[in-house]
């Protein structure tokens, strides 16, 4: 991975940008990256790669700008463009385009020849050289008036202790430069950790991070964070190790001390579109809103609206915008979605459907529950349960049936004299067994625990068998500790076969007994 430096920040944030990434390693917040879904990440670093290009858009046509920053500046610095279009130095957008032209060339030639050849052109490095001897020889800073990078100190300033005193002025800024470079470094990592198939460790990324801010903060460097032109670069190249890396800080040193000087006469055009063209990786992820409005439309819109509060305002705030509407979104979702789904009974070990006659079979249901119980969807959980055993007792029972069976207990308790609240109800077929499957059910809170106890009474109530299979350790301790469960019979069983079978049996017993009376 390169590393690419944040121009629009103080050189003093590098401490402060390492303590909020420490203390995010120590608090163990790299779990807590899920959050930062595939959309939000896209949008986020597009729209930070757009607030680069807008501020090099000063040197693409070599106008002099004041500083604009703030929420809405990106539109500013646009307004304040088109309304001095006539101060655009026509030779320095000449130079700007034609540089683009040749870099975005080249670049693609490298790319689609890299299996042919084995060096691949420095187009960066032979542009600066030719740029720079170019305007040396022709004078372009006082005949055309381009504007020059100038003079570059030689080598390194000696160390020294960050100030502390500033802390509290700039902890706010510091914590959302190194939240956004967290993030942007981390997609490039998962990206690559996909291709090299290899694993990333969040929180250790965290940790790295701070740490490597932490001896550039004596010598006042700019807080750093991975950057997608770099790494494209050395994906070109074939680099896989950090010994890439290692070669590349070598170069950089030699530049700072010996070579740094003679850029002096780099025009800032030529900079500028170097610098636009390395971002070309994250500024063509406005593809991707072609694949989320196919796939989802809802991640198409979080895609845009975090884009757009980005651009307006920085990258932190459209991150976290980002994530507080994924947030919302999953809130919105988790109740709707299906809770429950009834399986087939072929599904059963062919040993089990041989041992009991299909009249069982048909009075058991089997219901899996595929999604978490907790407070934000207990209600719809009940009401799909109780919404399926209705219809199933209303389906196993024909309105034939039920009007025989309802005659006849007219008839007997007519002609007995006796007519009671058992009489005037219809009679079912038989006990109605019933079969949660809590394989699906990951983990529960409180509101998860009750709801399933109150399905258990509420069921009980309705002569209705409750058995409950795959349930953790966890959730029968907290089951058994929250209501007053059966303690006569089990109901809880490792497999759905084992609770088949003690329905089987106590069913068995049921008929003993009904003959022992008779």
């Amino acid at each position: 991975m390169g590393l690419c430096f944040l121009p629009s920040f103080t050189p003093y944030l590098e401490w402060d940008v390492m303590l909020p990434q420490v203390a995010m390693f120590v608090l163990q917040l790299g779990s807590a990256t899920f959050l930062l879904t595939e959309p939000v990440i896209s949008a986020m670093t597009t729209g930070a790669a757009t607030h680069v290009v807008t501020s090099q858009v000063k040197y693409l046509l070599g106008m002099k700008m004041p500083y604009i920053s703030g929420p809405l500046g990106f539109f500013y610095i646009y307004a304040y463009v088109f309304e001095n279009i006539k101060s655009v130095r026509l030779e320095a957008l000449l130079l700007s385009l034609l540089s683009i032209v040749v870099l975005v060339l080249v670049k693609e030639l490298n790319e689609q020849f890299k299996r042919k050849i084995k060096i691949v052109l420095p187009v960066d490095l032979v542009l600066i050289i030719a740029a720079s001897f170019t305007c040396y020889c022709t004078n372009m800073e006082n005949t055309y008036g381009l504007e020059v990078v100038g003079h570059i100190p030689k080598g390194i300033p000696p160390p020294r202790a960050p100030p502390m005193n500033i802390l509290s002025a700039v902890i706010t800024e510091a914590f959302g430069v190194a939240l956004v470079g967290y993030v942007a470094s981390l997609a490039l990592a998962q990206g690559s950790a996909k291709k090299f198939k290899y694993s990333v460790d969040d929180n250790q990324e965290f940790l790295a991070h701070g740490l490597s801010n932490v001896i550039p903060s004596f010598f006042f460097c700019i807080p750093s964070a991975a950057a997608m032109g770099r790494t494209a670069v050395l994906y070109s190249t074939g680099a896989k190790t950090q010994v890439a890396c290692l070669i590349s800080c070598i170069f950089i040193l030699i530049v700072i001390y010996a070579i740094g000087p003679l850029l002096y006469w780099l025009p800032m055009c030529v900079l500028a579109s170097i610098i636009v063209v390395g971002l070309k990786g994250m500024l063509i992820q406005f593809r991707d809103l072609k694949k989320y409005w196919n796939v989802d439309k809802i991640d198409w819109g979080i895609w845009v609206s975090t884009y757009i509060f980005t651009i307006c305002f920085a990258a932190n705030v459209g991150l976290l915008f980002g994530v507080v509407c994924t947030i919302a979104i999953v809130i919105g979702r988790f109740p709707r979605a299906k809770t429950l789904s009834i399986k087939n009974m072929k599904e059963m070990e062919f040993k089990v459907k041989t041992e009991m006659d299909d009249e069982t079979l048909q009075q058991v249901k089997i219901i899996s529950i595929n999604n978490p119980l907790v407070f934000l969807n207990v209600k719809k959980f009940h009401a799909d349960l109780m919404n399926i055993i209705q219809k199933e007792n209303a389906s196993n029972q024909p309105l034939d049936e039920i009007s025989k069976c309802e005659q006849n207990t007219l008839l007997n308790s007519l002609s007995n004299g006796i007519c009671n609240e058992e009489a005037t109800q219809p009679c079912l077929n038989q006990k109605c067994s019933l079969i949660l499957d809590c394989s699906g059910l990951t983990f529960s809170d409180y509101s998860g625990v009750s709801m399933l106890v109150e399905v258990y009474t509420d069921c009980k109530n309705k002569s209705v068998d409750v058995s409950l299979v795959h349930c953790t350790a966890s959730l029968i301790k907290a089951m058994k500790y929250w209501g007053n469960l059966d303690s006569e019979k089990p109901i809880f069983f490792e497999s759905v076969s084992a609770a088949i079978s003690n329905i089987h049996l106590n069913k068995n017993l049921s008929k003993l007994s009904d003959h022992s009376e008779i």
